[in-house]
């Protein structure tokens, strides 16, 4: 009654454990606690460009060409063709794939062809002739055997199917290696930009300092200020110097970063020269709505295919409780030489059939089906973690952008006075209406000023770029995979 009911269910194309089912999304219309304003402010000059949010449009797959910088668009084409990241992530899909085409075909029944030459001695003491004497002969075979064994249960159903979810799992590994190695790109970009900006700033600051200490000298030499002064002036202008030393390292060793970035050595890459003003702040940010996240994060779909996975083998760890049939059979050709293994009275043939039901095996069965359910329990976990940190990227980055434009209007408002201040207490120094003190501390105002300000500047730039990778960066709109047999399905197909 078992058998035959078990039967009947493979018949139906049935298979035991839990059918796999996408999770929800999270039941939100927010990203954020607080309502974000429909834009940010606006600030006159670099990178003070109002930025729009655009609730529910989509993001293009290039997402780095909203930026408006061809020679960015050119580096981040180059990585894409020759990093070994990428290259890496595209051989271990391949991988999966050629495994899951070797599991169907494991899967398959089989037919094996034989073809074998003995030479044999026969004992007639064998069958209780000991006086006869032993035979001597060659024995030549050739035959096809068949073998298949009934998925009653839906076992290897469930092997396939946690075999493709593994394929999943890369093709989104993939994407996510495509989104990081692009993201980074951009940042770092950014990074050498601002950079460039600061050390820019530093110069004029440096020729700022090196004009007050020329007037600090002169004026010591007509008995108008002291020693002190002199030395004061000479201190600032050396701590300038120097600290234009760490960012020439650091400006460096970004762009040995960008050059293993796009697959070259630092010493042969020939890269393009960014700063802020190549550089476009896009004025409008599409923002994908909540519901439609999980969908678009590759680790969020990476996490789903490994909870898919995981699903399955659930299912695999409970077929192997139940009965196997197994059918074999042969037809083939035997004879004592070679000359007559075709002929009409050596055909051989053979045909049977096996049923195996578990019955002990001290509990290993029911343990390694306790433990897959475990690891589903653990994949479910993953996956709800890696969905809470995707909507707390995303909310961090739209509050950042809020928060940035804000700040960078605040610290533009204090470079002007920090500016302003300067020109007057260095006016009234002059005039001997202001001490030497005054003068270093607006000085060291207006330095603190303009460096922060050339920061805030750039960090609306890192922080667009951050929402682009927190959102997913448009991979769906890329063209589906030329291989027909890549399992990637696009957010539009579910």
């Amino acid at each position: 009654m078992v058998v035959s009911a078990l039967i009947a269910a493979a018949v139906a194309g049935c298979a035991v454990g839990p059918d796999f089912r996408e999770p929800e999304a999270p039941k939100t219309n927010s990203y954020t606690s607080t309502v974000l304003p429909e834009e940010t402010v606006t600030t006159p000059g670099r990178a003070g460009t109002a930025q729009r949010f655009m609730a529910g449009e989509d993001i293009p797959a290039q997402w780095w060409t909203l930026f408006h910088s061809e020679p960015l668009d050119r580096l981040i084409r180059q990585a894409l063709a020759d990093s070994p990241s990428l290259a890496a992530a595209q051989a271990k899909l391949r991988q999966a794939q050629e495994n899951l085409r070797a599991e169907v075909g494991a899967v398959s029944p089989s037919v094996d062809a034989r073809l074998s030459a003995q030479r044999q001695r026969f004992s007639p003491a064998a069958i209780g002739q000991s006086n006869a004497p032993s035979t001597d002969f060659n024995l030549y075979n050739a035959s096809v055997g068949v073998n298949y064994t009934f998925d009653v249960a839906g076992g290897w159903r469930r092997e396939l199917e946690a075999m493709r979810a593994q394929v999943d799992y890369q093709s989104f590994q993939l994407e996510g290696a495509h989104l990081a190695l692009t993201a980074n790109i951009v940042t770092t970009a950014i990074s050498e930009a601002s950079l460039r900006a600061q050390m820019q700033a530093f110069h004029e600051i440096e020729a700022l300092q090196q004009n007050e200490l020329d007037i600090t000298e002169t004026q010591f030499k007509l008995g108008g200020a002291r020693r002190t002064d002199v030395l004061a002036q000479r201190a600032q202008l050396m701590q300038v110097r120097a600290t234009l030393l760490p960012l020439e390292k650091e400006l460096a060793q970004t762009r040995h970063l960008l050059a293993v970035l796009t697959g070259k050595l630092p010493n042969e890459a020939d890269l393009p020269e960014f700063t802020l003003e190549t550089l476009e702040l896009p004025p409008q940010l599409p923002v994908s709505l909540p519901s439609a996240l999980v969908r678009q994060r590759p680790d969020i779909r990476a996490a789903e295919a490994l909870l898919h996975q995981a699903s399955a083998q659930v299912g695999v760890a409970t077929a192997n409780l139940y009965p196997r049939i197994t059918l074999s059979g042969s037809y083939g050709w035997e004879a004592n030489s070679s000359a007559n293994l075709f002929g009409p009275t050596t055909s051989i043939w053979n045909g049977g059939a096996s049923l195996l039901q578990p019955l002990f095996h001290g509990g290993e069965l029911t343990a390694r089906r306790r433990a897959a359910i475990a690891a589903y329990d653990q994949a479910t976990a993953q996956y709800r973690d890696t969905v809470l940190h995707a909507f707390q990227n995303v909310a961090d980055a739209l509050r950042a952008l809020d928060v940035d434009a804000r700040t960078l209007k605040a610290q533009t408002e204090a470079d002007v006075v920090a500016r302003d201040t300067l020109d007057l207490t260095h006016k009234e120094f002059l005039l001997g209406a202001a001490n030497y003190l005054s003068l270093l501390n607006a000085q060291h105002q207006y330095q603190q000023a303009r460096i922060s300000l050339v920061q805030f500047q750039a960090l609306r730039y890192a922080d667009t770029a951050a929402l682009f990778q927190a959102l997913g960066g448009g991979w769906w709109n890329r063209p589906a995979p030329v291989d027909a047999a890549a399992p990637t399905q696009r957010k539009n197909d579910q």
